[in-house]
């Protein structure tokens, strides 16, 4: 008997490419979505959805750029509506961590009528290494209008192990997972742990939300600046200052830790070690 095919939207992105390479291994049949797949999978066409859903069992639902945005429940909705008539069976949706609009879309997926389960997660330690954090790192100094809060940053390959359970296994349906990393770090100690470990100098900056949006407009853009201030100043006012217990009821074993994290991006050469005077002047 034939394992179920999984859709994996954001197949591509920090989870998605994770859950995507797991799901192969296992032996499901993955169908990888994302505006770079064939045929093209785009959030903002929902024409493209059809063809990705056709003949699916399951689906790990990752909404680009994040459901912070204003349009994320509509489109979660008008997705969710859209699974269920291709006969999708099973939703696993990644939600975010004390977001509103990401609790409106764990609702919108917990009444679409069909199996479901969300994975709801903290901040991204892979932030650091592989997304937008990773320029200031490797720069020194990481600018966030985060103040001193803390928060239990989760290690990405977590998050794909939780999903993989969720979409696979029955046992873990109608549950939510609160992902996170098992102990609490503010930005400053999680700068200090990266320059430990890569023996970089690393800093953390606190800013305000406007010299926050100021510097990201000319890189990212207006819209995408204004949505990640605006995801900032809801999230960094202490509401995730505590640890879930996600990764151990799910998998039954302790998160990464970012010390681990770190570790293992130094290993991999995320992070190289700084370029010395004398070593450049070769």
């Amino acid at each position: 008997m034939s394992l179920p095919s999984v859709l994996v939207t954001a197949a591509t992105g920090k989870t998605g490419r994770r859950i995507a390479d797991r799901l192969t291994d296992l032996g499901y049949p993955v169908v990888p979505a994302s505006r770079r797949a064939e045929p093209s999978f785009d959030w903002a066409e929902p024409a493209s959805w059809s063809p990705a859903l056709h003949g699916v069992d399951a689906v790990y639902l990752c909404y680009y750029p994040d459901l912070a945005a204003p349009e994320a429940p509509a489109l979660v909705e008008k997705f969710t509506a859209a699974a269920r008539d291709a006969g999708v069976r099973k939703l696993v949706l990644l939600s975010g961590r004390g977001e509103t609009n990401a609790q409106r879309c764990e609702q919108i997926v917990a009444d679409a009528g069909l199996a479901y389960g969300i994975v709801r997660a903290s901040w991204f330690a892979q932030n650091f290494s592989e997304g937008n954090l990773l320029g200031p790192v490797l720069a020194g100094t990481i600018a966030l209008p985060a103040g001193t809060v803390a928060e239990p940053f989760v290690d990405v390959d977590d998050i794909a192990d939780v999903a993989v359970a969720v979409l696979t296994d029955d046992r873990h349906n109608g549950r939510t997972y609160d992902v996170t990393g098992p102990r609490l770090l503010t930005f400053a100690q999680a700068a200090a742990e990266i320059a430990t470990a890569s023996g970089r100098d690393v800093g953390y900056l606190p800013i305000t939300a406007e010299q926050f949006h100021l510097a990201l407009v000319a890189e990212a853009g207006p819209d995408y600046a204004r949505l990640l201030t605006d995801l900032c100043v809801e999230v960094f006012d202490g509401r995730n200052a505590s640890v879930g217990d996600g990764v151990r009821r799910a998998l039954g074993r302790e998160p990464r830790d970012f010390a681990d994290f770190c570790r293992q991006v130094v290993a991999a050469g995320a992070w190289p070690p700084p370029v010395t005077a004398s070593a450049a002047d070769r």
